[in-house]
């Protein structure tokens, strides 16, 4: 099953290069890849090389990074319902960027990403502060501070409009635009969250059977989930920072994964790695092709996709007996 995903996020990876306003055939996209056949420097190379080429990278990041932070975030609170955007952690990780720049403090990568980890990590407590208790009032007052933080922001892009004018196009979740942004930064921190996220399974497994069960095996229950906010916080900074804010996608592909993982965290976790990236890139080439005019933005076709999967997540938890 695993090995059909990776397939899978191959196909996807092949009509992220291939389709488009342009359509490229499979055979000169190979070429451009691997400069064979003399096509370095014609129209199809250019398209690849410079548009295509890093806009399919940056997706399999942010699709890996936020599909995993959904697992863990859904994981450490024991909730299918959690997500970082439902959670108002990826509108925190927007907001921030926003002060950041309205202050002008936000005008290199270093400090996107430090920004955008600082508003996710204090979105993150204070909903988990005021909701924790129970799993309907942890989404709704994700979703309240979600609204705020996402009116305020828009305030202060209408009244500032040089502001507004810089972070439209991000303001709206996609990953068009971002195709000349030097990505090494963002995706090796993203990488690098990935294999703590990976190296963090088995102890993550063992906090499911409870905390008494976890450290009764030897498992440090408060080292753990501070390794996990931190991670979330780090997955939810970086994607947001470089690709804007992309709601839903975290709460689908746990959904997605869990039934042919099973109860183990560890296959959940490669699952979703693997199913995060597929998403999110069928949704960005859903995106390219929707409109003959022009495109629509990635986060857009990922609401509509998620709203009924949280609407099914919502139905389904309430006819499970408490």
């Amino acid at each position: 099953m695993l090995a059909a995903c990776v397939v899978l996020l191959l196909g996807a990876v092949v009509a992220s290069l291939c389709v488009g306003a342009q359509a490229i055939a499979p055979a000169e996209v190979w070429q451009a890849l691997t400069g064979s056949g003399g096509g370095t420097g014609g129209e199809a190379y250019l398209i690849v090389h410079d548009v295509r080429g890093p806009r399919t990278l940056l997706g399999i990041c942010v699709g890996a990074a936020l599909a995993t932070a959904g697992m863990l975030v859904q994981t450490l609170t024991r909730n299918p319902l959690a997500e970082p955007g439902i959670l108002g952690v990826t509108a925190g990780a927007g907001f921030a960027i926003n002060i950041g720049g309205v202050l002008g403090l936000a005008g290199g990568q270093v400090a996107q990403l430090v920004l955008a980890s600082l508003g996710a990590v204090l979105a993150a407590v204070l909903v988990y502060a005021v909701g924790s208790d129970a799993p309907l009032r942890l989404v709704l007052t994700g979703v309240a501070l979600s609204s705020v933080l996402a009116g305020i922001s828009l305030g202060l892009r209408l009244m500032l409009p040089d502001v507004f004018d810089r972070y439209r196009f991000w303001s709206m979740g996609s990953l068009a635009g971002h195709e000349q942004v030097p990505l090494l930064l963002p995706a090796v921190t993203i990488v690098v969250a990935l294999v703590c996220a990976a190296l963090v399974a088995r102890p993550l497994n063992a906090l499911m059977l409870g905390d008494d069960v976890a450290q009764s095996l030897g498992g440090h229950v408060l080292r753990t989930r501070v390794i996990v906010l931190v991670l979330v916080t780090v997955l939810c900074g970086a994607a947001t920072a470089v690709a804007g804010p992309i709601a839903f996608l975290g709460l689908m592909v746990p959904h997605l994964a869990r039934r042919p993982a099973g109860a183990s965290i560890p296959w959940l976790m490669a699952y979703t790695m693997v199913l995060g990236p597929v998403l999110l890139l069928a949704s960005d080439v859903g995106a390219r092709v929707l409109l003959p005019t022009g495109e629509v933005p990635v986060a857009v076709v990922t609401a509509f996709a998620g709203a009924p999967v949280l609407i099914w997540a919502v139905r389904r938890r309430g006819r499970v007996p408490a």
